[in-house]
């Protein structure tokens, strides 16, 4: 695949605990030359972004990240502020001990609790495929697919591990019609994130392939 396609499909991501408002506004001017999907980028720079781009990029951030197990009522008003803000796209992750006590009711209304916030712009939820068995990633999928979420994403990056082809297999296998994947986690080779897109992600998260292709020459 052709590297401008690849890179119509990243979002394009610096999530770092110290990441700084001028490396922001570096990744920000990156994607745009590069023409990715989005940049993803912290909740507390959001407003600013929206203000320096000027619509010319999508800006998307993270709810309850990385850990996921911020109260519901807590999501739904950073998904708001995150709106409110300027966001266009909305990475939100599961409560995964309430899945992990197949609590699978809690975990369905958080998730359309916060679709209800996002006011109609792109919602993907994350999972965190390395902490969960396959029967757990499948239970996922069809969760995923009943609360009216567009994508279902493998990672945060701050797991123990990222986006594999054995899970990105398996949620294609199980996914609901209409809904999306994004791989995302450790993605940090162009062949990977070629294979990624052909296996049927829409989407990837990485922070690498931007760089690479700059570096390269191939931008």
């Amino acid at each position: 695949m052709e590297i401008r396609e690849i890179l119509k499909r990243v979002d394009h991501t610096l999530l770092r605990q110290t990441a700084t408002w001028e490396e922001i506004e570096q990744l920000c001017n990156d994607g745009i030359e590069c023409g990715v999907a989005s940049v993803c980028i912290p909740p507390a720079f959001v407003n600013r972004a929206k203000l320096y781009t000027e619509d010319r990029i999508p800006i998307c951030t993270v709810i309850g990240f990385p850990n996921g197990y911020n109260t519901t009522d807590v999501k739904v008003y950073e998904t708001r502020k995150a709106i409110h803000d300027g966001a266009d796209e909305i990475d939100m992750v599961i409560n995964l001990g309430e899945l992990r006590a197949q609590n699978y009711r809690y975990v369905l209304d958080e998730i359309r609790a916060v679709r209800k916030a996002c006011e109609g712009k792109i919602l993907k939820v994350i999972i965190e495929t390395c902490l969960l068995t396959d029967k757990e990633k499948i239970k996922m999928c069809k969760i995923v697919g009943q609360s009216g979420a567009d994508f279902i994403k493998t990672s945060t990056g701050f797991g123990k591990g990222g986006a594999s082809r054995h899970d990105i297999n398996l949620i294609r296998k199980n996914l609901p019609e209409g809904l999306k994947i994004k791989a995302a986690g450790g993605i940090t080779k162009i062949a990977d994130a070629d294979k990624y897109i052909t296996m049927g992600a829409q989407r990837l998260g990485t922070s690498r392939i931007v760089e690479i292709a700059k570096e390269e020459g191939l931008v």
